[in-house]
């Protein structure tokens, strides 16, 4: 666990596209999505932050899978840096094993449009 501000954090989260989560599923890594490798880093959010996320990066976006990785088990190649709003957000220098994972799940679109979270994202 890491406290970030006045918030725990214990895991991290990645919204992947569906050739991204089969890409990582396959090959046992992932490397980022386009956007992560050209800025160097897989951009990643904290269960506060991801619903935003998907706001901003996924609207209207199917077939997404939201994938979960314990802080612990990241090591020093997790950074919490200033981003967005100066809000500070979870970047990770290096490559994703499927060792690190600790859980994916859909994240289907509601009825409204707005992406359904898991509940053990939040």
């Amino acid at each position: 666990m890491l406290t970030i501000g006045d918030t725990d954090v214990q895991a991290v989260l990645k919204i992947l596209r569906s050739d991204e989560w089969a890409r990582f599923q396959k090959d046992g890594r992932f490397d980022g999505a386009p956007i992560d490798r050209s800025d160097g880093y897989i951009h990643l959010s904290s269960p506060g932050q991801v619903a935003d996320t998907a706001l901003k990066h996924f609207t209207q976006e199917t077939d997404l899978t939201l994938v979960a990785f314990d802080v612990g088990g990241l090591g020093d190649a997790l950074r919490w840096e200033v981003s967005r709003g100066g809000e500070r957000f979870p970047h990770f220098y290096g490559l994703l094993e499927m060792s690190h994972l600790s859980w994916a799940e859909p994240m289907p679109l509601g009825p409204d449009g707005v992406h359904l979270l898991p509940e053990r994202s939040k």
